[in-house]
């Protein structure tokens, strides 16, 4: 009867703690996003959407240029990074047993722990010093460091998940190995990849510290990729250390809009592993 007691008291105690785990995460996560809602949702407007920002001293402006500047580095990147994680993720569950394989997985691993600052040096390195310039290009190259080794990682491990008597059928049938590991493999495992891609993009999409060295941010309109090229990062950054209490308003207005979206990203990667876990 004591046993049970004790068992009984310890299993409270321990649901307790995990109940005020869970709050201690969730009460901060809540407050950031309630304040940043109340300073930002009264600049929300339609010209926010439409207009770039206004001259030093003039009222009103939006982020227009930062927010298609962020889909056009967001994609660049994409472009960059998704086929490096995503075939370096089927060669490394292909040709797992090989030492290269492993020095890929340490390099992967090492990449993902390195600060984005020292990203954007590196790109700053080997883009913008040989070019004279800062531009869209060199952004894009830091980012797709960021996501390469993020998708790479939750790629491979999809990848594993995939029953091996899918593989073996296939190549039963005569299909080459590469094929069965694109048509087959790949194809078995993409709501998985898919929800990598979506995290990856997540994490890129609010980096600030690389795309000042690289990206540098921009005022108006950007027409060129060795431009420098605006992003709702940087304008977010600059705004939040100006003087003008105007140009405060759109930093908050453009933090909650960059919020929601790394929100809305998170939310459809956890939906998507949630239906590849129940199917």
């Amino acid at each position: 009867m004591k046993i049970f007691s004790f068992r009984k008291l310890n299993n409270s105690v321990m649901t307790l703690s995990m109940v005020m785990a869970t709050i201690l995460v969730l009460v901060p996560l809540g407050l950031i996003f309630f304040h940043i809602m109340k300073m930002g949702l009264s600049s929300i407007n339609l010209d926010f959407f439409v207009q770039i920002p206004k001259p030093t001293g003039e009222t009103g402006g939006g982020m227009a240029n930062g927010m298609a500047g962020t889909f056009v580095l967001i994609a660049l990147a994409s472009l960059i990074g998704l086929p490096v994680g995503i075939l370096g993720a089927v060669y490394l569950v292909e040709y797992g047993g090989t030492r290269i394989s492993a020095v890929i997985r340490f390099a992967a691993d090492v990449l993902s722990g390195i600060p984005s600052i020292i990203t954007g040096m590196v790109a700053y390195a080997m883009l913008v010093e040989p070019m004279k310039g800062f531009s869209a290009l060199a952004g894009s190259l830091a980012l797709s460091l960021i996501m390469v080794p993020i998708v790479l990682r939750t790629t491979e491990e999809q990848l594993k998940m995939v029953p091996d008597t899918l593989r073996e059928a296939s190549l039963a049938l005569g299909v080459p190995l590469w094929r069965t590991s694109l048509k087959v493999t790949l194809r078995s495992a993409m709501k998985g990849v898919v929800t990598g891609i979506l995290l990856a993009i997540a994490r890129i999409s609010g980096e600030t510290a690389p795309l000042l060295f690289t990206a540098l941010g921009n005022q108006f309109w950007s027409n060129k990729l060795t431009e420098p090229i605006a992003a709702m990062p940087l304008q977010i950054f600059t705004f939040a250390i100006s003087p003008y209490e105007d140009w405060h308003r759109l930093a908050w207005a453009g933090a909650l809009v960059l919020v929601t979206l790394m929100f809305g990203l998170s939310l459809s990667a956890r939906y998507l592993g949630r239906t590849k876990q129940q199917s």
